[in-house]
């Protein structure tokens, strides 16, 4: 490709905050929940990379021609690959794309085609803007996607606090994860996080149902698996919680062994822990994209009842790793059910595009 910036190259990134900032040096856009992704043109050739340097044109082949008509003839975008499902972004539905058979893509892409939703611009023709303010960024790039069509997309913006604050609640049910704030003066800083983002995050009981080891090998904990009960009293697994200290990790392993004795006597999820192909069949177990992993994982009798925090549920699982808040001696396993979720009204995702332009 003859572009000023040569792909591959690792896009800029944000750092989490608890509140959304003050002051008038920001903008603020909804934070997509999909494949992030830079797109890279030069005339015919185009280059769809995604957030850690991989190829990704071959998982959705519908967005190349419409990337051809949208896009100017030499650009380099960032932007996310979302795909739309009854109303909200649907995050499962994106990753059954990054299959190894072409057809079964391309059956895919036809069956729920994929949509991409820009919020900045690297280049344009045969200048690099990675120094340019983002508020000139960012106009430029309006001006480009005037005339866009779905499946593509220009992200709304604003410089309000308070209209963004609305987003942040009301977005919510449509799958988008929080808010993304950028400095309105700030150039792209490719891997390093200049942005900020407030995500949505709640708490939850759960049952400790299982562990797996730490990468590094047995002695340290590396993620407990949690446990919902649905409406029919079978033991749902919703996801996992992680991201411990070493000490923590080796005080957690002596704290849950006497929870290992005899753990799969009665355990709900006794079928996993003997059959071959548990591993494909466990929610959370092993799968293409988990790049050979290792998932197994050792039951625990499942009697201790963790709070976490949790951003937001896809379908009936945590979207994202919980974080581990406090043990709740006080509560019993079996009140720990999808009843004590808060159900987010979904709002119309269409309007959101709609508004874009």
């Amino acid at each position: 490709m003859n572009l000023p910036i040569s792909p591959p190259i690792l896009p800029m990134l944000a750092k989490r905050v608890e509140e959304l900032p003050s002051g008038n040096d920001w903008i603020f856009e909804p934070k997509w929940d999909g494949f992030r992704a830079l797109i890279f043109r030069d005339h015919d050739e185009i280059f769809i990379q995604s957030r850690d340097e991989k190829p990704l044109n071959r998982y959705f082949p519908d967005l190349l021609d419409p990337l051809r008509t949208a896009l100017p003839a030499q650009c380099i975008l960032d932007g996310e690959i979302v795909i739309v499902k009854n109303g909200g972004l649907d995050f499962d539905e994106l990753q059954l794309r990054l299959h190894p058979a072409a057809s079964r893509v391309r059956l895919l892409s036809q069956q729920n085609p994929a949509s991409i939703v820009f919020f900045d611009l690297l280049c344009e023709g045969t200048h690099s803007l990675l120094e340019k303010p983002f508020h000139f960024r960012r106009q430029r790039l309006t001006q480009l996607l005037s005339a866009a069509q779905p499946p593509i997309h220009l992200t709304p913006a604003t410089t309000d606090r308070k209209r963004a604050a609305d987003w942040f609640k009301r977005f919510e049910g449509a799958g988008l994860d929080g808010v993304i704030a950028k400095p309105v003066d700030g150039v792209y800083e490719a891997n390093k996080r200049v942005m900020l983002k407030v995500k949505h995050e709640r708490d939850c009981d759960c049952v400790v149902a299982g562990f797996r080891w730490h990468k590094k090998g047995e002695g340290q904990l590396g993620s407990l698996l949690l446990g919902l009960y649905d409406g029919s009293q079978n033991l749902q697994h919703v996801g996992v919680c992680s991201s411990f200290t070493v000490e923590k990790r080796r005080e957690l392993i002596e704290f849950l062994e006497p929870y290992r004795k005899n753990a799969l006597t009665h355990h709900p999820w006794k079928e996993w822990a003997h059959d071959p192909n548990a591993a494909q069949r466990m929610p959370g177990g092993q799968s293409r994209w988990s790049q050979g992993k290792d998932l197994s994982w050792e039951p625990l009798r499942p009697e201790l009842v963790v709070e976490v925090a949790y951003d937001h549920m896809q379908r009936d699982r945590f979207r994202h790793i919980a974080q581990f808040r406090r043990w709740r001696t006080d509560k019993k396993p079996v009140d720990c059910t999808y009843a004590q979720l808060e159900v987010v009204p979904p709002h119309e995702l269409q309007q959101i595009f709609g508004r874009a332009r």
